[in-house]
């Protein structure tokens, strides 16, 4: 009997981004790793093919062959966000990949592991104008990611909603990755989707953090070095895509037209969806 093998995909979330060890990141799907045996003294295989700001493409082109050649039993894709904050966001292409990375996994029948996620914009603390347009694009993902994990059985956590949202001990200093605290969040929740589905038999992760959390002085030290780079390399390489449908939610604003932009929104899903349909059932038709 060898170990459970855990292969996670991603961007800088699964990467494990605001969890610290040594002189690397842990996360939550290293944190889960250790609870898929139940067999003293053996932890899961656990291999991170997760990179920070990885997008869907990055996922299907780079990570996924890497993943299948592992064999494994277990496989996370959780992505996304990243995809949000380009002007190139296109949830036909979005959902045409995860159908793609969804599909190859269930088709070594690895046990998928997916979640959906919570806005990007709110996280942030983003003007209105900002948040609204991302908060639509991560919604549109989500229900891609809910239709699809329905449709390869796999095992999903509602990540985009719930009290740990709005709770600071739960996050990093950048306000979009989670602390240490809050990547065991995921990790205990998960591992109890997956015990309750009779694959994960070890001991669920403990919630409470092994490390102190950052002090104020250490926040402000980051914002101050650290932070300040990469609030410099936000406003060059993403604040510059996210103006164009920033302008057109305050056009609809202005005109109260709003409304227009959800519903054309959740058009578009329908239609990546109904594709996606209609290419699975082209084979069956010839």
């Amino acid at each position: 009997m060898r170990p459970v093998r855990f292969v996670a995909l991603g961007d800088s979330l699964t990467e494990g981004v605001g969890d610290p060890v040594g002189d690397g990141w842990r996360g939550w799907a290293a944190l889960l790793a250790g609870g898929l045996s139940g067999r003293p003294g053996e932890r899961g295989e656990c291999t991170s093919l997760a990179v920070s700001g990885a997008q869907t493409r990055d996922v299907l082109e780079r990570q996924l062959p890497a993943g299948l050649a592992l064999r494994p039993d277990i496989a996370s894709v959780v992505v996304g966000v990243n995809d949000t904050l380009r002007c190139t966001f296109d949830i036909h292409a979005v959902a045409a990949r995860l159908d793609t990375v969804y599909g190859s996994f269930a088709e070594q029948r690895a046990v998928l592991l997916t979640a959906c996620l919570p806005e990007p914009g709110g996280m942030l603390g983003l003007p209105g104008a900002l948040a609204r347009p991302l908060a639509r694009r991560q919604r549109a993902i989500n229900t891609v990611a809910h239709a699809l994990s329905d449709r390869y059985g796999a095992i999903h956590l509602h990540a985009s909603e719930g009290a740990w949202l709005t709770d600071r001990a739960m996050w990093n200093v950048d306000r979009l990755h989670p602390g240490e605290r809050g990547h065991r969040q995921p990790a205990v929740r998960c591992h109890a989707l997956l015990a309750e589905a009779g694959v994960a038999t070890g001991a669920a992760p403990v919630p409470e953090p092994e490390f102190p959390a950052p002090s104020r002085t250490v926040g402000l030290w980051w914002l101050a070095t650290a932070g300040t780079g990469w609030v410099a390399r936000r406003c060059t390489d993403l604040l510059p895509q996210l103006l164009a449908p920033a302008a057109d939610e305050m056009r609809h604003r202005a005109r109260g037209t709003s409304a227009r932009l959800d519903l054309r929104a959740s058009a578009a899903v329908s239609a990546a969806l109904a594709a996606l349909s209609a290419a699975e059932r082209q084979p069956d038709a010839a």
